[in-house]
């Protein structure tokens, strides 16, 4: 190959381009009407009431959080095989994180796994849970919303890697990803590899009025200008019989999260695309499934599941480092999705350690992740394959 063939790699069009230029020669690069209508139609096509378009999608974690209250000491359950983010906005807001080991088979979450620590914490320790779509397979949202009721717990859903996946939920129906009828918020990023591409930038949806528009006020520094909201009488404001056009109230302590118009204008673009990049995604991970199928130094895969989104396709290989080697040799630069969080040295330091999550820790051992973008073309996943059949079978 010519080039090197990253894990992920954005598609920027014509159009994309038109749309950005388009969007810095307007009236407005921020706080402008790209933004809500990006957050309208990306709600449209998730399925969601509300969308509240932010900076990035660790900016849409730590917003979850602090909209719902997560306050000093209270706990949270996540999964380990993440991005930190997942876990690091519990910490902004003062929470601990519990990590609970996943499912060896899915790589997610294993709710197996979070009912035993509930069941043996009494009642109250818990706060919520922060399920992660990991490499774009949906979480069960049905089963965990189940338990959480029990235990009066909330959940937001890390949908990063899935926009466009859904589960089969008890109905036969398809629950998609962040259109949340089993979660109380859930997010999304538009980092370069994912599925829709802003440079940066990330969004939270949701069906809750009220945690809807305190996302709007937190996003902003905590300012409302919403005349029916003020708490400051009419004469503090500085009127007599109204409040001024001017006036506005910081009523809590908030962030500057916003997005731009021109990355709006962007995401509104690639959503045009979206249907289009995820079934080529499905084309790829079928392409893999199907070659590496039996093949005996194939440990695992992420396999053909409806509803996959496929912003990753893992291997479980042995000798995963020669591999690695080997393939970046071959300028095939594939990726390791994730180190565990809680072998981090930050959460190590908090009382993590080797041996705790079991499951986690030997997927990480043998897991790789292979080029998967819907630029990719057949030429050179027949080159990507054949690398890996020629390093174990050489």
């Amino acid at each position: 190959m010519d080039k090197p063939i990253p894990y992920g790699r954005q598609n920027i069009t014509r159009e994309d381009i038109d749309s950005v230029v388009q969007a810095l020669q307007s009236d407005y690069l921020t706080q402008g009407p790209k933004i809500q209508e990006f957050e309208e139609k990306f709600a449209a096509y998730i399925g969601s009431k509300y969308a509240v378009a932010v900076a990035n999608g660790t900016a849409a974690l730590h917003l979850s959080t602090l909209s719902l209250d997560v306050q000093t000491g209270d706990k949270v359950i996540t999964t380990p095989i993440t991005f930190a983010a997942s876990a690091n906005c519990v910490r902004y807001c003062g929470g601990e994180v519990v990590f609970a080991d996943i499912d060896p088979d899915t790589y997610l979450l294993d709710i197996r796994k979070v009912q035993k620590l509930l069941e043996q914490s009494p009642k109250g320790t818990f706060k919520g849970i922060i399920p992660v779509d990991f490499a774009g397979r949906s979480v069960d949202l049905e089963k965990f919303k189940k338990l959480a009721d029990e235990y009066g717990l909330w959940i937001v859903e890390d949908a990063c890697h899935a926009p466009g996946g859904f589960f089969i939920d008890s109905n036969g129906q398809e629950v998609f990803c962040g259109n949340g009828r089993f979660s109380d918020l859930s997010i999304f990023s538009f980092h370069p590899v994912k599925h829709i591409a802003c440079g940066e930038g990330g969004m939270i949806t949701t069906n809750n009025e009220v945690l809807y528009k305190r996302l709007l006020q937190l996003r902003t520094h905590g300012i409302t200008k919403e005349e029916f909201n003020y708490e400051n009488s009419i004469e503090l404001a500085g009127g007599k019989q109204h409040y001024p056009n001017w006036y506005m109230e910081m009523q809590e302590l908030g962030y500057n999260y916003r997005i731009t118009d021109f990355q709006s204008a962007l995401g509104l673009s690639q959503l045009q695309r979206a249907d289009d990049g995820l079934k080529r995604r499905r084309e790829i991970a079928e392409n893999y499934f199907n070659s590496f199928k039996g093949k005996k130094y194939i440990l695992g895969q992420s396999g053909i599941v409806k509803g996959h989104a496929y912003h990753l396709y893992i291997l479980e290989v042995e000798d995963r480092l020669e591999l690695y080697n080997y393939l970046r040799e071959h300028r095939i630069l594939a990726q390791i999705h994730y180190i565990p969080c809680h072998l981090m040295p930050y959460y190590q330091k908090k009382g993590w350690k080797v041996g705790d999550l079991p499951y986690a820790e030997n997927y990480y051992k043998h897991c790789l992740s292979l080029p998967m973008f819907p630029s990719f073309t057949q030429d050179e996943q027949d080159f990507v394959i054949a690398k890996i059949i020629a390093f174990y079978e050489r």
